[in-house]
């Protein structure tokens, strides 16, 4: 399955934090480094992805 991986708006690209998200299924969300498409990536259930953007954002 080919993974539709989408940029971050906060992402510029001179910036040097760029990241990447994908969910391939209702189940799962997938985090990356653009810079770094075949490192790591971090797997996250679905309430622990928004929880981290409430919190980063600041916005409920």
């Amino acid at each position: 399955m080919k993974l539709e991986w989408i940029k971050s708006s906060y992402s510029t690209s001179s910036g040097p934090d760029c990241v990447e998200v994908a969910t391939p299924d209702e189940g799962h969300v997938l985090v990356r480094d653009s810079k770094n498409p075949t490192g790591p990536r971090l797997t996250l259930a679905p309430a622990a992805w928004a929880a981290f953007l409430e919190r980063a954002t600041g916005r409920p």
